[in-house]
C-alpha cells in the first residue's frame, strides 16, 4: 500500500481535474504546481533553500498559466523535492514519516499527464475533444479523396 496508494492518488487527481473544462484547467493546475512548490515552506528542514525553490516553483508555476509542458516540468521539480526531504528534510506532512515518498510517487503520475497536454479522458470516451474532431474530420477528407 506505500507504493500504491499515492500513484491511485495521483490518478484519482487526473480523473478529478479532467472534469473542469479548459482552459480553466489548465490555470487550476498551475495554481496548484504554485501550491505544492511551498508545501516545505514552513518546516521542510532544509533552511533557506525551501525560499530558493519556492522561488523556481513560483516561477514555473508562472510559466505554466500558460502551458502544460511547464506544468509537468513543475510537478517534476516538485517530485525531486520530495525526494531530497524525504532522505535529508523533513517530511510534507509532519505525523506521516513517508509523506514525502508518497508525494514522490504521486507528482510523476500528474507530470506525464501534464506533459502529455492534461487531456481529458472523460472527453476522449465521449469522443468530443478537439484530437478526435480533428482525427475523424481527417479521416473523412481521407476517404473522400480516395473515392474520387
Amino acid at each position: 500500500m506505500r507504493y500504491l496508494a499515492p500513484i491511485l492518488i495521483g490518478f484519482v487527481y487526473v480523473l478529478l481535474m479532467s472534469l473542469v473544462p479548459e482552459p480553466h484547467r489548465r490555470r487550476l493546475n498551475a495554481v496548484m504546481v504554485a501550491g505544492a512548490g511551498a508545501a516545505y515552506l514552513s518546516g521542510g528542514g532544509l533552511g533557506g533553500w525551501e525560499f530558493v525553490f519556492t522561488a523556481v516553483a513560483t516561477y514555473v508555476a508562472y510559466k505554466g498559466l500558460d502551458s502544460w509542458a511547464w506544468i509537468g516540468a513543475g510537478w517534476l521539480l516538485h517530485t525531486a523535492w520530495d525526494v531530497v526531504h524525504h532522505l535529508k528534510g523533513h517530511p510534507i506532512i509532519p505525523f506521516a514519516h513517508d509523506s514525502s515518498f508518497g508525494c514522490a510517487l504521486c507528482d510523476p503520475v500528474i507530470a506525464v499527464w501534464c506533459l502529455g497536454g492534461g487531456r481529458s479522458p472523460w472527453e476522449r470516451l465521449r469522443g468530443t475533444d478537439e484530437f478526435s474532431r480533428a482525427g475523424r474530420s481527417a479521416l473523412r477528407t481521407r476517404s473522400a479523396t480516395v473515392k474520387e
